[in-house]
């Protein structure tokens, strides 16, 4: 055992953990009814009710487990994360529970709130103006105080274990069991990193269900035009998505294309009114990157039903939308940013049946 990481130390460090995650429940799924398209059902996995309010805090965990298992972590670690923000809200929690101190390399145009909510959990904030640097930033702020940069972005796909052990596909999975259509036509998410989608693909190969996996894309992000032509990894600079969390201005290791079976690219304007038609539907805020989900699940609902095809669809509800109400939730802030989402309200509003 290495002097950076004593055996007890590391004992606790994971009991803590895996107690944490005894005390929490799984998160609900919630079955939205479809009164234009009968014999279709829709089903959002509400990972907002994680302890850091969104998807983010799985992903904190295994890569936290993951590290500490390989002993990069010990005692007296600075822990580093480049982030958007929701992944660094979740790792501080685990930081803050272990006694760690924790740096968010984050870009400066993260939502406030999100800000606000890192620094909660006891979490320090480096911005950076360009979000390309947040990597090479991330590094140096490791090497400075000789900490461990967690890097998400490069093991989010190896730290879960998407064989099984209650990840989010399993999760989905078993709560569907008694529904009409247990086996869903589609399950559709995001990529911010690229680990839920890794996730889900390899486990829908692994369990051999005929389930397909889409991958709902901003327009601005560089992981749908790798997945139709693999020579493209990169965006030329200046070309960024609004939406936080999901989309990337490069390829980063963790997006495997081979695991997905299709991907919809959605407008930034298109994902907030669909966000917003949502939020009306069931009666609180979520955030932009579910907008996202469901622009791509309309789309494939509407497939369905035109080819008579019945069944389920399930998508991933993200996070909450009061991080974002300087932001998705207020008119002044989209007007000035030319954010067209009216329409797109409008189409998803009669989808839901509002």
């Amino acid at each position: 055992m290495s002097e950076l990481c004593p055996r007890g130390w590391l004992n606790e460090a994971i009991r803590r953990i895996e107690a944490d995650y005894n005390r929490s429940a799984d998160t609900h799924l919630i079955r939205l009814d479809l009164p234009r398209f009968p014999g279709i059902t829709l089903y959002l996995k509400d990972e907002s009710s994680h302890p850091t309010g969104s998807l983010k805090h799985r992903l904190a965990r295994s890569l936290f487990l993951y590290a500490l298992c390989n002993e990069w972590i010990g005692p007296e670690t600075c822990v580093i994360e480049a982030s958007s923000g929701s992944t660094a809200v979740s790792e501080a929690y685990f930081a803050r529970m272990l006694g760690l101190r924790f740096i968010a390399v984050v870009p400066a145009t993260t939502a406030p709130a999100k800000l606000d909510a890192i620094r909660f959990q006891g979490g320090e904030i480096h911005k950076v103006d360009d979000p390309r640097t947040v990597y090479d930033v991330a590094h140096r702020l490791a090497a400075e105080t000789g900490g461990h940069y967690l890097d998400q972005f490069t093991y989010a796909e190896r730290a879960t274990d998407w064989r099984g052990n209650n990840n989010i596909a399993e999760s989905i999975f078993a709560q569907m069991a008694e529904e009409e259509y247990p086996v869903p036509e589609w399950i559709v998410c995001g990529a911010g990193t690229g680990g839920t989608s890794a996730t889900i693909g390899r486990y829908l190969r692994y369990q051999r269900y005929a389930t397909r996996l889409c991958v709902a894309d901003p327009v601005h992000s560089v992981f749908h035009r790798h997945y139709a032509d693999r020579n493209a990894t990169s965006l030329p600079e200046g070309c960024a998505s609004r939406i936080e969390g999901i989309g990337r201005p490069r390829v980063e290791p963790s997006f495997i294309p081979g695991v997905i079976d299709r991907m919809i690219a959605v407008e930034d304007g298109d994902s907030i009114g669909a966000m917003r038609a949502l939020s009306d539907r069931l009666g609180r805020r979520v955030g932009g990157s579910t907008g996202t989900n469901l622009v791509a699940c309309a789309a494939l609902i509407e497939e369905m039903a035109a080819s008579g095809t019945s069944g389920s669809v399930v998508t991933l509800l993200c996070d909450g939308g009061d991080r974002y109400h300087t932001s998705y939730y207020d008119d002044a802030w989209l007007a000035q940013s030319g954010l067209a989402w009216q329409p797109a309200a409008e189409r998803i509003a009669a989808l839901l049946g509002l």
